[in-house]
């Protein structure tokens, strides 16, 4: 028996839950932007407690890498990195995207779309670049993490072919300007770490951790800080 404490915080979520054998035990979440710093620590001791378990018990941490928000990634990650390091656990990275994919796909299934979809999620990169990355229906990669600026024709060549799904806050400013008969839009799908179960629980039992001097999260670009407000210029 696994139990494994899951950390998402590559988006505007901040997602913290327990899996043990496989299963979410406990789960908390908040879409307050940038709270991230303030809820995480928080909500890391209430999953654990609430699943019966204390950081002794814990055996791995699975944390979301990217592409994502800068600061939601660094907060996640050195977090989870500090956990490991203090109970000498390993950890383990998801693919924010490929993670996005799974609920999308979970989605799909209950909506009854076709099975030959291809998944597309979205995170918002500002203005019109979303990063973005292409699954087929077994969630393999067809086309790997881009950050692509969106325009009438940016997918057409996925498109003209087959049904596209669409998920993340990325794709709700993409709704009007994809508007091909093949893009199907699927609501209510956000990084969590109720995706990350199988994921992280696959990566356990394979061996596959990350080595804890070295890893970094997968930013896809530059962190570029805004340059502050001075008063009383307009």
């Amino acid at each position: 028996m696994a139990a494994i404490l899951l950390i998402e915080t590559a988006t505007q979520v901040c997602s913290a839950g327990l899996c043990v054998d496989n299963h979410l035990v406990s789960i908390r979440e908040s879409f307050d932007q940038r709270s991230h710093a303030e809820l995480i620590t928080t909500y890391i001791s209430e999953v654990i407690n609430e699943g019966g378990l204390s950081f002794e018990q814990l055996d791995a941490v699975a944390v979301s890498k990217g592409p994502g928000s800068y600061t939601g990634l660094r907060i996640g990650v050195s977090t989870a990195k500090g956990i490991c390091f203090a109970c000498d656990i390993p950890l383990i990275s998801i693919d924010t995207l490929q993670a996005l994919a799974f609920g999308m796909k979970l989605q799909a299934d209950k909506l009854f779309i076709e099975n030959d979809q291809l998944f597309c999620p979205m995170i918002d990169a500002r203005r019109m670049e979303v990063y973005t990355a292409i699954f087929d229906s077994t969630l393999s990669t067809v086309m790997p993490t881009t950050a692509l600026v969106i325009e009438a024709d940016s997918l057409n060549h996925w498109l003209v072919n087959k049904k596209v799904c669409f998920a993340g806050d990325g794709s709700a400013k993409c709704n009007q300007i994809l508007s091909h008969e093949n893009a199907c839009f699927i609501d209510g799908v956000h990084p969590s770490v109720v995706n990350m179960v199988n994921h992280a629980n696959q990566a356990f039992s394979e061996g596959k951790f990350e080595n804890l001097a070295y890893f970094e999260p997968f930013y896809l670009k530059d962190f570029v800080a805004g340059l502050p407000k001075v008063k009383g210029l307009h």
